[in-house]
């Protein structure tokens, strides 16, 4: 099989779905705590929403999810984000009461500073130091 045979289109991941009990209370978190931009509320089927969310300037959205049937909220979500400054993140997000990690993790190079935290329903996020 030839290697062009497998290829895709694909170009970038463009959203990634973070599950939510409460589209309006993870607005109120990802915009207000976080300073997210909301990118999309759009009604769908019978009576669902569309949510999505993005870092300023970023590519990537999270889409603010209800969950489906047997899926629960508050996990582990992998989903990391960059920070510029980590250690005025660690003490902003603090400040608004969001729950973060006691301190920010310093492993030494040339792994970069970082913590997690957590959002209105508990689902664990990381930002990550880059550069």
């Amino acid at each position: 099989m030839s290697e062009t045979s497998t290829k895709t289109h694909i170009t970038q991941v463009a959203t990634v779905m973070v599950p939510v009990s409460d589209q309006d209370r993870a607005l109120d978190f990802y915009v207000g705590k976080l300073g997210l931009q909301k990118t999309a509320d759009t009604p769908f089927g019978r009576g669902d929403r569309w949510v999505e969310v993005t870092p300023s300037g970023g590519q990537t959205s999270l889409a603010l999810v209800l969950p489906q049937e047997g899926e629960q909220v508050g996990i582990s979500t992998r989903v990391a984000f960059s920070s510029e400054d980590i250690d005025a993140d660690h003490a902003d997000l603090r400040e608004r009461g969001v729950d973060v990690d006691e301190e920010v993790m310093r492993m030494g190079d040339p792994v970069p500073p970082m913590f997690f935290f957590r959002d209105q329903d508990g689902n664990r996020l990381l930002i990550v130091q880059r550069g």
